[in-house]
């Protein structure tokens, strides 16, 4: 099992005016000692609009930061939400490519549709077209990246013309695919689908590995690619995941404070039951009044892997009994110096032994999954993309409005720019003269 860390850069109020830069600052800092640690993936959410919750709104930026720090960590889109009123899939491929370039291949495609109010309202989004928005813009993303030109789209959602979307990655052909999964039924269509399940673990590694089989049972008898990498893994986040490591159980929880549960709370306030005024509700006010009300919400609906080491390493290895390829630790809100204590004692003290054995369950899950790979790939079937019209092309000068409007900045620049050409040379060949 892999050992990642995940980052929604909460922030309770009150703010000061350098709280999101330190914020910032802190956490390159931190993932550049969980690169050195041997933690195996930073997962980085995208949410727009849930302030305190979630300052997380470009991923790409903060990932391409610590790229730069780091060596060997992946770098995971936990998640991008697809639907094109939030990110056009033109532009998904190109960052995501970007990203993987810069970073020497090493980064993981997570995507999602979006649940909050906050977020499809404010980009005035129906909920009952996100499924298809995902599904559209998902293959046009894909084909952005791997197609040499893409040869165009028109979907219910998603229409755009054939054009060659570059830079592309450099993982071949793709990077891995995964998709958010609240549900058991998401995770039955990520494995119908052939791609990785960032699978929400509220109810602990027990019934965890009921989900584990379930996705790899489905994968087998139904996979059907939709990418053309296939990523058959499944992963656990959730509320009962977050992380403190000190030398014992009572610094530990000392430490995290009452931290541990914003996450939780933070999806009942945004997704379910909380009503928010922009700007004025007070969400973490609402939260600390909630932990005095039920003291036991502060640390989640489970401690987590929270405590001293042998705590944290038995916590560890309960799940992953459970069968799951990775498993994500939550850094909610906690102090800087405690989290890079956190990191280091992980890596000195708990990761060595899972990164070993994961060695070893990966090669054995290899072997174990090739007849089944060859099964899924068997039912793959290819995109109903068209045929690139060779004599296609397009010109230089915008149009619109059926003709009746030309974009004339461009004309306009140059013919100022020919003038000024002449009238320099002109000049020139005055002066020349006067010399002469």
């Amino acid at each position: 099992m892999k050992i990642s860390l995940f980052y929604e850069f909460a922030l309770p109020r009150p703010w000061s005016d350098d709280d999101e830069h330190q914020m910032f600052l802190d956490g390159l800092d931190e993932v550049e000692a969980a690169d050195k640690a041997g933690f195996s993936t930073v997962w980085l959410t995208e949410h727009h609009f849930l302030e305190e919750y979630c300052h997380a709104t470009a991923p790409e930026m903060f990932l391409a930061a610590a790229s730069q720090r780091t060596k060997d960590i992946r770098l995971g889109f936990g998640v991008m939400h697809l639907p094109p009123p939030i990110n056009h899939p033109a532009r998904i491929a190109e960052r995501v490519s970007t990203l993987d370039l810069i970073s020497n291949g090493r980064v993981e495609f997570g995507t999602g549709e979006g649940s909050s109010v906050a977020e499809l309202g404010g980009f005035n989004i129906d909920p009952a077209d996100k499924r298809t928005m995902w599904e559209e813009a998902l293959e046009v993303s894909i084909r952005c990246m791997t197609e040499a030109p893409f040869t165009g789209f028109k979907g219910e959602h998603v229409e755009m013309a054939a054009r060659n979307v570059i830079p592309k990655p450099l993982q071949d052909p793709h990077p891995p695919v995964w998709v958010a999964c609240t549900r058991p039924s998401s995770v039955q269509m990520a494995a119908q689908k052939a791609i990785g399940a960032l699978s929400f673990a509220y109810t602990g590694p027990e019934a965890l590995k009921d989900r584990v089989d379930g996705y790899y049972r489905d994968f087998e008898e139904q996979g059907t690619p939709v990418t053309p990498a296939i990523n058959p893994n499944i992963l656990a986040i959730g509320g009962d995941l977050s992380m403190m490591v000190a030398r014992n159980d009572d610094e530990a929880i000392k430490r995290l404070g009452i931290g541990g549960g914003f996450f939780s709370f933070g999806i009942m306030h945004y997704y379910l039951t909380g009503m928010h005024t922009p700007g004025r509700t007070g969400v973490w006010d609402l939260y600390e009044q909630a932990v005095k009300d039920d003291p036991t919400l502060a640390y989640g609906p489970g401690r987590g892997a929270i405590g001293g080491p042998d705590t944290v390493r038995e916590f560890l290895r309960g799940y992953e009994a459970s069968g799951v390829d990775e498993i994500i630790l939550l850094l909610n809100p906690r102090s800087h110096e405690g989290t890079m204590e956190s990191i280091e004692i992980m890596g000195k003290e708990i990761l060595p032994e899972f990164i070993e054995r994961d060695e070893k369950a990966r090669a054995a899950k290899a072997k174990r999954l090739e007849p089944v790979i060859e099964k899924v790939e068997g039912r793959r079937q290819n995109w109903d993309a068209p045929l690139f019209d060779e004599t296609y092309s397009f010109g230089g000068l915008p149009t619109g409005r059926g003709g009746k409007f030309t974009a004339g900045e461009i004309p306009e620049a140059m013919a100022e720019i020919n003038e000024g050409r002449v009238k320099a040379a002109q000049l020139e060949k005055e002066q020349r003269g006067a010399a002469s």
